[in-house]
């Protein structure tokens, strides 16, 4: 093919997707969404819900349809995912959640802490971080060999990786402050679930399979997982779980963290040489902090602070692109393309070299995220030409994984949640509590086990984020909440993925509001990303081939990859009602919206 015929096709498919980004212009996408777009939202009357496993959506819409806001369908569902996803939905993992809610604050008086909420437009917004911390026996260089080398065994798959779980803490502190149904009630469907057993669904099914090997290591969590054939449909109980779910929803949080749960989990580190004591379980708390915000094309975009290195780098992605004429240069086209990867590239340099847990480092976020920083990021791209890794920062290794979950909610009233929550790898640690019904987290992975040395997503970090007792390690989750111009709530997404979570996140908010894109089309559309190491760009299947060789004209390496992400977002129409979006990317996606009570 000649490559006069390659540039005229080009110039073609420019010219079209010009067209249909117009045709698609964002003034128009509320009221034309399904007009000429090819993949549809859920629509909903009143409230919605978008998360990675159709049973605990339907948890979180049933609990909309009793009455509950956003933060009690949310924390229904985060329970929910505990039993029915339990390659990341956890009891023994962390996350984040951003939140906002109509009306003043509805914490007072509930024994909160006290919250650096946010008034935006006609309510408030805050921030959760519940992400675990290092045990208090934990050190710099525990994950460091006698020659030198990080044993990855240690730091990924032994009892040394696991740090002290927050998802109890804080789902339980975002419900008290934040929710408006009794605990008793929002955990219901999640020990429902785990006692009566439902229907093993074949997404399930294919990943215990495959996650036989490690499962089999430890005899709790194969007497847990393993037991008989891994067949869908077949009935799938857990009373082990669901009893440590019935402990939480009648004590709280002394229900995990102390009595027989804790007992339980301090005896396997004991026997098995791990590190967490009752003293770190006692002493974890989830904090209410100020979330993040930035303004975007006149849209207030909320989201997770650190030790979330996922909130300052989209933030900084969204502000070196801002100028730039995305739309006009065509949604997916390479112009496009080369400008977001060269903007990945240098957000990721700062994420893995100022980020950190603020409890611990001291961090410059008022200039990483300032106007005038952006501008010097933005001049350091060219537009032909891609900068290479070598020349922005030094070189390390490169390794991959992926495995977190994203649910976002919006209730009737315009409340909003997007809440991520992880186990960092499939199946955490591959360890379970024995007795407890539950897998533990490798999280102890995500700090920097040496300077220079990538970890399992091939991010190589710095010393702000080194193993200290009581840190928090760095994250890539990024759950963020998007505003209309006059201040209404609009938007709420994040996505699992690793250190994709941040690209992924970007792409959605791009795709709906430069693109025009629908929300599901939003959700749907291929994905790229880039993190400075390893130096190329990883493409889903979808990009054209014209678009690819112009990528690699430009010095790009282009490597086509699995699936990223699992983008599972939601809207709220300004004349009332809701949108939804299940990632098509996981078979088991489901956004529904609320359900009629009977």
């Amino acid at each position: 093919m000649s490559t006069a015929f390659i540039n005229w096709s080009n110039r073609l498919h420019w010219l079209w997707l010009t067209l249909a980004t117009v045709l698609a212009a964002p003034v128009q996408a509320d009221v034309l969404q399904e007009s000429s777009q090819r993949f549809h939202p859920q629509w909903s009357a009143g409230g919605m819900v978008a998360s990675q496993e159709r049973l605990a959506s339907l948890a979180g819409a049933e609990i909309l349809a009793s009455g509950g806001n956003a933060v009690d369908a949310a924390v229904a569902t985060a329970f929910a995912l505990a039993v029915t996803l339990p390659q990341a939905g956890n009891l023994g993992g962390g996350g984040f959640l951003v939140l906002w809610l109509p009306g003043p604050s509805p914490a007072a008086g509930r024994g909160c802490p006290t919250a650096p909420e946010l008034r935006l437009g006609r309510g408030l917004a805050v921030a959760v971080n519940f992400r675990e911390t290092a045990p208090l026996a934990a050190s710099a260089g525990m994950f460091v060999g006698p020659e030198g080398e990080v044993d990855r065994q240690r730091a990924t798959r032994s009892l040394f990786s696991v740090a002290v779980p927050g998802s109890p803490a804080g789902l339980l502190l975002s419900h008290r402050c934040y929710g408006r149904l009794s605990r008793a009630t929002v955990m219901a469907p999640a020990i429902r679930l785990a006692s009566s057993g439902f229907p093993l669904g074949k997404e399930l099914a294919d990943s215990l399979r495959q996650a036989t090997p490690l499962l089999q290591t430890d005899p709790t969590s194969s007497q847990l997982f393993l037991k008989g054939p891994l067949r869908p449909g077949q009935l799938w109980r857990q009373p082990l779980l669901a009893a440590s779910l019935r402990r939480i929803a009648d004590q709280g949080e002394p229900g995990f963290y102390e009595g027989p749960i804790a007992d339980a989990l301090v005896t396997l580190m004991r026997k098995r040489g791990g590190l967490i004591r009752h003293a770190d379980l006692k002493g974890y708390r989830a904090q209410l902090v100020r979330p993040l915000q930035a303004r975007f094309r006149n849209h207030a975009v909320l989201t997770m602070p650190p030790p979330s290195g996922g909130g300052v780098t989209l933030l900084q992605m969204l502000q070196v692109l801002e100028p730039m004429a995305l739309a006009e240069l065509g949604l997916n086209s390479a112009a496009t393309l080369h400008r977001m990867v060269e903007a990945m590239n240098l957000a990721y340099r700062d994420r893995n070299h100022w980020l950190g847990d603020p409890d611990h480092v001291a961090m410059p976020l008022e200039r990483l995220l300032s106007a005038a920083y952006a501008e010097q990021l933005r001049a350091q791209i060219r537009s032909e030409r891609h900068r290479p890794a070598v020349e922005l920062a030094a070189e390390g290794p490169s390794s991959a994984g992926t495995n977190t979950t994203h649910l976002s909610v919006a209730d009737p009233q315009g409340g909003m949640v997007a809440l991520t929550t992880t186990l960092n790898f499939a199946y955490g640690s591959g360890i379970s509590v024995p007795g407890a019904g539950f897998l533990l987290n490798n999280e102890m992975d995500d700090f920097t086990a040496k300077p220079g040395v990538a970890n399992a997503y091939g991010l190589v970090q710095g010393s702000a984020n080194a193993i200290a007792p009581g840190k928090r390690p760095l994250s890539s989750m990024t759950p963020t909440l998007v505003f209309r111009p006059d201040g209404r709530p609009w938007l709420a997404t994040g996505s699992p993925g690793g250190s994709r979570i941040i690209t992924t996140v970007l792409q959605v908010l791009l795709n709906r509001l430069v693109h025009g894109l629908n929300l599901a089309a939003a959700v749907a559309s291929p994905r790229i990303h880039s993190q400075l190491w390893p130096d190329q760009i990883s493409v889903e299947q979808g990009l054209s081939p014209d678009t690819v060789r112009l990528l690699e004209a430009k010095d790009h390496r282009v490597v086509v990859t699995a699936t990223m992400g699992s983008a599972n977002s939601v809207e709220v129409l300004p004349e009332g009602g809701s949108l939804g979006a299940a990632d098509p990317r996981r078979r088991g996606a489901a956004a529904i919206g609320e359900l009629p009570l009977n």
